[in-house]
């Protein structure tokens, strides 16, 4: 309470410029300033999910409905967190390069990466550091990157190499005419990237890379065929609601129902990420799982891993499905699904088919979910202690993480 006190202290002198503005009209200025503390109040309990999941609150619908919070989240979710940015055989070779840029429509960060001489794979700004011109437009094998704008010309490792028409200016060149270097984190041909890399990539990964240590990951092969986007008319928090709880199952997705064991559906809870364990009605569509598995002697049909704030990998017999949430507005996004396949033979079996199909069963009820929260009557929803330990722990991470925002 005391904190909450402070807090509301806090931003009321921040308003205490706008509230002067009415210091000569008592009824504006007291209209003005129960405004504000209404305003103040609702953001701090848009923030606050009680840690225990049976007294909690969902968060609040301005979480979904506030376009202040939806642009703070760039910040201070998904420029700090780790991103999925493909694998290593997008620059497979030396001298390749691949121009890519980072959640496209939000954070929109142009990157490329590079293979070098050495045969390191780098992560670099595609960003000119004489104008912001892009740099590289397309995919293709070079010896160096060169601008096309006024012919700056970098090393593959983002080094500055030349530029014309300088040799006059004076303390030129110093490493701030370098291409800023982004950090890589690899696992197997997997690549993924922080924007501001405050936080350690493992403390997000570990448990997903822990549990698996079996699977001969860098045989997974992507196949772009199989992959494809899906736009949803629903704020991305909502989509990765849906995902982080089995609940709906038996309600929504009839087909995945069938060869699911709801019973014995479960979610485990960990920093940074989480994990729904589907466990198969027989024996047939499941994991060959090893000895020194964790889960051996189980049915597992499908590792279900979601890693904070937006990526979800989902683990079948036949390889694995990348989904990766991407905000695009308010009230849409867009949900790219891309499949990596390790064997060929068990693909589109299991709780791993028809997953098109499980993709527009989720829409539907999303893009409902959508409709509704904008409504006067909604505030907060309560959890299932039983099945919704997901959503409640995603909850907790956004208050965590975006409630600092209120703090300022």
């Amino acid at each position: 309470m005391v904190r909450q006190l402070i807090r509301l202290a806090c931003l009321m002198i921040l308003n205490v410029k706008f509230l002067f503005r009415y210091s000569n009209q008592p009824k504006a200025f007291f209209e003005a300033l129960a405004y504000i503390t209404a305003s103040i109040h609702s953001a701090m309990q848009s923030f606050h999910v009680d840690p225990d999941i049976a007294l909690a609150q969902t968060l609040s619908k301005e979480f979904y409905t506030s376009h202040h919070l939806f642009e703070a989240c760039k910040e201070k979710l998904f420029a700090r967190s780790w991103q999925f940015i493909g694998s290593t055989d997008l620059a497979k070779k030396t001298g390749d390069i691949y121009p890519l840029t980072l959640l496209p429509g939000y954070l929109d960060e142009p990157l490329v990466l590079t293979h070098d001489k050495t045969g390191v794979v780098h992560l670099l700004a595609n960003v000119c550091t004489h104008r912001g011109n892009i740099i590289a437009d397309h995919a293709c094998a070079t010896s160096h990157l060169r601008c096309k704008y006024h012919g700056r010309v970098f090393q593959l490792d983002g080094k500055f190499l030349s530029m014309p028409e300088f040799k006059e200016v004076k303390n030129f060149p110093s490493n701030i005419d370098d291409l800023k270097q982004l950090s890589v984190f690899r696992w197997g041909k997997w690549l993924f990237t922080s924007l501001n890399n405050q936080e350690n990539a493992a403390v997000f990964l570990q448990e997903m890379m822990q549990r698996l240590h079996w699977l001969p990951v860098h045989e997974f092969e992507f196949h772009p065929e199989l992959s494809k986007d899906f736009v949803v008319k629903a704020h991305w928090a909502l989509y990765c609601e849906n995902y982080l709880e089995g609940f709906h199952i038996p309600f929504v997705h009839a087909g995945l129902n069938a060869v699911i064991d709801f019973g014995n559906y479960s979610t485990e809870l960990f920093k940074w990420s989480n994990l729904q364990l589907g466990i198969a009605k027989d024996d047939e569509d499941c994991f060959d799982l090893p000895k020194d598995s964790i889960d051996a002697g189980k049915k597992v049909a499908a590792y279900y891993f979601f890693v904070f704030p937006n990526m979800m990998f989902n683990f079948y017999p036949w390889g694995l499905s990348v989904n990766i949430v991407q905000p695009i507005s308010l009230h849409e996004t867009k949900v790219s699904f891309l499949t990596y396949i390790w064997n060929e033979s068990k693909y589109n079996t299991g709780a791993g088919s028809g997953l098109d199909k499980v993709e527009m069963e989720d829409e539907e009820v999303v893009e409902n979910v959508q409709k509704g929260i904008r409504s006067r009557f909604y505030q907060h929803g309560r959890y299932s202690v039983t099945r919704e330990q997901g959503t409640h722990h995603f909850h907790r991470m956004i208050g965590e993480w975006i409630g600092k925002e209120v703090d300022r």
